[in-house]
């Protein structure tokens, strides 16, 4: 699995980091996403895939390879 982001698109909502810390962070200065792991490890895809769907901005994008 890939992940991108796309800043322009974010929101600030954080929900993405509450569902899976270890794969996204938010900037201090105004909220925005940030790309800890753009691909994560077989545990967080799950999460992973939770944080893109709840995403209110659909500012997260999985490729998802075999």
């Amino acid at each position: 699995m890939k992940v991108t982001v796309d800043e322009n698109k974010c929101c600030g909502a954080g929900q993405c980091v509450l569902i899976a810390p270890e794969v996204f962070d938010q900037r201090d200065d105004d909220g925005i996403v940030v790309l800890l792991e753009p691909e994560p490890g077989a545990d967080q895809h799950t999460l992973v895939r939770e944080a893109a769907a709840v995403c209110p901005a659909a500012a997260i994008a999985l490729s998802e390879e075999i």
